[in-house]
């Protein structure tokens, strides 16, 4: 299957177990990799015969900004939900992270990954 990449989508929001995190908010990323047949589009260069990803990216953000969400999961589920919904996609994995963890000591992100069709 071939994928049309988004990485490195960033947004504050509003997510977190913790009420501080909630309240405050914090920097996320989120990576969505989307899973459909490209060769239309790749034969016709038609943006109609694909996926408009600025749509995809204008989505994510909406979604990462405009609801909340306890859990990483959560919201990857949401944004994977959402694009399948909207978009003739087949597949679609979304990544999504915190690049600042409010944890003690370093650590490089923490996130999670989903896949879903």
């Amino acid at each position: 299957m071939d994928r049309i990449v988004l990485q490195g989508i960033r947004f504050y929001g509003h997510h977190g177990a913790t009420e501080a995190e909630q309240t405050l908010g914090q920097r996320f990323q989120v990576d969505v990799e989307l899973g459909l047949d490209l060769r239309p589009a790749g034969g016709s260069d038609d943006l109609q015969a694909t996926v408009n990803y600025a749509l995809v990216h204008r989505l994510v953000v909406e979604v990462g900004t405009q609801e909340r969400f306890h859990l990483l999961e959560a919201l990857a589920e949401r944004i994977a939900q959402v694009i399948l919904e909207r978009f003739p996609v087949k597949e679609v994995k979304v990544r999504a992270c915190k690049p600042s963890p409010p944890l003690q000591g370093e650590l490089g992100f923490v996130g999670v990954e989903i896949v879903r069709s």
